[in-house]
């Protein structure tokens, strides 16, 4: 069935791909590279349906979970794990989980994506539960262990959305929402690290940064719940701060320290003239919203 999929056609603009100079291939690759931001626009509607879902799922408790095999898998994981530090989330929020466990990060495990079975058992282990998005990625769109995962989910009342690079894709037809982008034939024939996988982490950084705007996790075009974690992110911390309020950089330190490192309180506090105490409450009524709390 291979043949029907057009990741694994070969690319009749590279059939002598081997023979060029270094600098013609890197040409000819960046050449294709530029097709996948067109394929994803067509997409942009059902992206739209996939973020208004997880915004659902995290008004009433729930999680973003991502599940794929090999570099699908890679891919919902790093999007996943960058989210904590980025706006300020518990790691339960986001999840992303590969066939083959934490291992196949790392390590190909022959055989990890045909297991239909495992993909349901991989989401039973985290409890899933109605309030929850999954998104199952599949370059291909026919992953066994993605087709498990999606039938599970919808067996219990979660929200499902796939991601394909072939259309029509059977997980496309299981899940409530397909994104299906073509990214058509690879340079090198079925590497779908290649364009396929890039069209998946431009469309999942959409997915999870416009959903955590939604939750009010940026202000104007400010993270403004960056975690401190490192000396670059505190003095990143004290830049958004000036940012946001036109203050310099002495009161910005003076604020960032007075709000127990926490811009958001910060940036509240110098706004609205108030307390830590109060810029707190405010943001709880707030919902977390900054723009709510004048």
């Amino acid at each position: 069935m291979l043949e029907k999929l057009t990741t694994e056609l070969r690319n009749p603009n590279t059939m002598d791909f081997d023979t060029k100079p270094i600098k013609d291939m890197l040409v000819l690759m960046n050449k294709e590279d530029k097709s996948v931001p067109d394929a994803i626009e067509k997409a942009i509607p059902q992206i739209e349906s996939a973020v208004k879902f997880t915004i659902e799922s995290f008004q009433k408790g729930g999680r973003l979970i991502y599940i794929g095999a090999g570099t699908s898998g890679r891919l919902g994981i790093l999007d996943a794990s960058e989210c904590p530090p980025t706006f300020g989330i518990e790691p339960t929020m986001v999840q992303g989980i590969i066939a083959g466990g934490i291992k196949a990060v790392t390590d190909a495990v022959e055989g990890a994506e045909d297991d239909e079975l495992q993909g349901a058992a991989d989401l039973k282990s985290i409890i899933l539960s109605e309030n929850d998005t999954v998104v199952g990625i599949a370059a291909s769109g026919r992953t066994p262990y993605v087709i498990g995962a999606l039938n599970y989910a919808k067996s219990i009342g979660a929200k499902t959305v796939s991601i394909s690079n072939n259309k029509p894709s059977v997980i496309g037809e299981l899940a409530d929402v397909a994104i299906e982008v073509v990214t058509g034939p690879e340079v090198v024939t079925g590497s779908t690290r290649l364009k396929a996988g890039t069209a998946q982490k431009l469309v999942l950084n959409m997915i999870s940064t416009v959903a955590m705007i939604g939750m009010g996790k940026v202000y104007e075009n400010l993270m403004v719940d960056v975690q401190p974690t490192n000396e670059k992110l505190v003095e990143r911390s004290k830049k958004i701060i000036m940012e946001a309020t036109n203050v310099n950089y002495d009161i910005a330190s003076e604020y960032f320290e007075k709000a127990n490192r926490k811009v958001k309180v910060a940036i509240v506090m110098i706004l609205v003239n108030c307390s830590f105490e109060e810029a707190v409450g405010k943001l709880e009524k707030a919902n977390g919203f900054i723009r709510h709390t004048k």
